[in-house]
Order: structure tokens, then sequence, then C-alpha cells
């Protein structure tokens, strides 16, 4: 597997791929959001894109160079739901017979979205890393392309055209603050900013019950942690991955990590605020920022709204969690 991270070049070159497949995102200050953070806050509405998350990006760009004998092969994936989603769709795009493993248990109208892009559904493990295992065994057994939802260079430089976006639209940007799962966002959005040579921080946002990447970028060595305790299934993973570890624990500025109830706080400030749906991963941004409040005074921030896909037993949880 090719682990050389992308450069400015690859990102270019996957934004050219994607011309005509996707619309650039909008990057919007909410005044309501503005007012109760009281920054200059402007939020990237990866949740626009067509599967209401970042990741089609990523599976756009690499579906798109496999070649003839690739794509007849099919390929296979582990998923709590946006990439797959995004490998769904790119495999529905292309013709490419698509497999998606997911923990058991996991987001039904994700497993559904996934299905109705025309890919096979398979449930096995407690978590996406125990679904990765099949997915491994699976590859071997069909000499399937296994698309891994991190290690992928490709995958990095797709996702990293929202942030040639951002930088596009907001030269100046002082802060960016991404949610870190597999770290492909906030990896793309190292590569831009170092590729363009900005001073912008790159700030990665975890769930405290899913902080093996936190822990591992502060530590003197990677962990594994034993389980994942978080409703915010983008960062619900208990490994960090080779190509993104490295370069973020190069290029990241710091990590914010969010207990429950601030990432369920965040799901419905984005929803008051700037009148989105908002998953909890794609909302935890808006949290980590109001809690750096004091030392952002001045500065130009962004968070990334990275994904919208919340289910509905989830939202009412969270909605009841604050008296609605």
């Amino acid at each position: 597997m090719d682990l050389t991270p992308p450069g400015l070049a690859d990102v270019h070159a996957a934004r050219a791929r994607l011309q005509g497949l996707l619309r650039p995102t909008p990057l919007i200050r909410h005044p309501l959001l503005a007012q109760e953070l009281g920054l200059d806050v402007w939020v990237k509405h990866e949740n626009h894109n067509p599967t209401c998350a970042f990741k089609v990006r990523g599976g756009l760009n690499l579906i798109g160079t496999l070649d003839p004998g690739a794509r007849a092969a099919g390929v296979v994936t582990a998923t709590t739901g946006n990439h797959g989603q995004s490998i769904a769709l790119a495999c529905q795009r292309y013709g490419v017979p698509c497999t998606i493993v997911v923990p058991l248990g996991n987001n039904p109208e994700k497993n559904a979205a996934m299905r109705a892009y025309g890919a096979t559904v398979v449930e096995h493990g407690r978590d996406f890393d125990e679904a990765r295992g099949l997915v491994e065994q699976l590859a071997a057994e069909r000499g399937a392309r296994y698309v891994h939802s991190a290690n992928e260079p490709l995958l990095v430089a797709g996702v990293a055209t929202y942030a040639l976006e951002i930088f596009e639209d907001l030269p100046d940007v002082d802060v960016i603050f991404v949610p870190i799962g597999g770290g492909s966002g906030a990896a793309g959005c190292v590569t831009v900013r170092d590729g363009l040579g900005k001073p912008t921080w790159i700030v990665g946002v975890q769930a405290a019950g899913a902080d093996a990447f936190a822990r591992s970028w502060r530590g003197p060595q990677r962990v594994i942690g034993e389980r994942v305790a978080t409703f915010a299934e983008g960062m619900a993973t208990r490994v960090t991955f080779d190509l993104t570890f490295g370069i973020l624990k190069r290029g990241l500025h710091d990590v914010v990590t969010l207990g429950e109830d601030d990432l369920r706080d965040g799901v419905r400030l984005a929803l008051r605020a700037t009148h989105n749906l908002a998953e909890g991963a794609g909302a935890a941004p808006l949290v980590a920022a109001r809690a750096w409040r004091d030392r952002l005074a001045g500065k130009r921030v962004v968070c990334v709204m990275s994904g919208g896909n919340l289910d509905l037993r989830t939202l009412r949880q969270v909605l009841g969690a604050d008296g609605a």
C-alpha cells in the first residue's frame, strides 16, 4: 500500500477530477453563531454535499482512478456510514461492485442510504475496528480492492479539496477546527495549509469517549483504545492510521476533546444558530471553538461541519436532553 502523503498538486488534480461531479460547498458566516460564540466564525458546510458529508470527495476521487480490472473485481470497505456512502455513491457512478461492512447496530439510516446507492451492506463486529477486520478477510478471498478509510492518499487528496475552497474563499483564516475520526479531513487541511505556506492553526476535535488519536498525538507513542463510547459516529474509532497520523503528528496545532454532553449541545447549537442539522462529529468544531473563545479573540475562525447524517432516534435523544 502506497502511504506517500499527497501534496498540493495532488489536491489540484483531485479537484480537476471532481469537476462536474461536485459543487463547492458554502462557507457561511452565521450572525447568530458569531453572536453566541463571540467570535468571527465561519462554517464550512460539508453537510451540503450529495451524501451530506465531506467523505464523498475522497470516494469519487479514488474510485475514479481505478483501472478496468480493478473496477471489475470490485471494492470492499468498512465504515460507520459517511465513508461508506462516499464509496457506494462513487461505485454506483462508475459501475463498480461494492461491499461495505458496518458494525452491528450501526446507524440504520446510513445503512439504508448505502444500500440505496447499490452497495451490499454486511453487519459485523462491535465497532468500526472489528468491522474492518472482516473487510481485510473479504478482500483477500475475493481479490477485491480494499479501500481503507484513511490510509489512502487519493482519499486524503480528494477530501482536501474542501480545504482548498476554504483558503480561496477566506485567505486570511487564522484557525480551522475539524473533527478527527480516521483523520483524512484534518490531514487534508494540513496538506493544503502547508502547500500554500499559510500560518493557519489546524485544530482537531475528538470525542473523549474515543480519544485514541488525541492520546497518541500528545504522548510518546500511539495507543489503541479498548472501546468507543460516543454517539458521534464520525469520530468513533479506537486506533490511529499510519498515513493520516503521520501528517497530523507533524502539522496539527492542537486537539480538543469533548464529552458527550458537549457533543449533544453542539448538535443543538448547530440547529439553533445555523439552522443546519449536524451529526455529532459535524457539530463538534462549534463547541470546540466556544471552549477556546478566550484564546481566539481577534482571530478569524472556520468550523468544518463535516456531516449531517444524524438518525431520527439519536436526534430525538439529543433534543430530549434539552427539554425539547
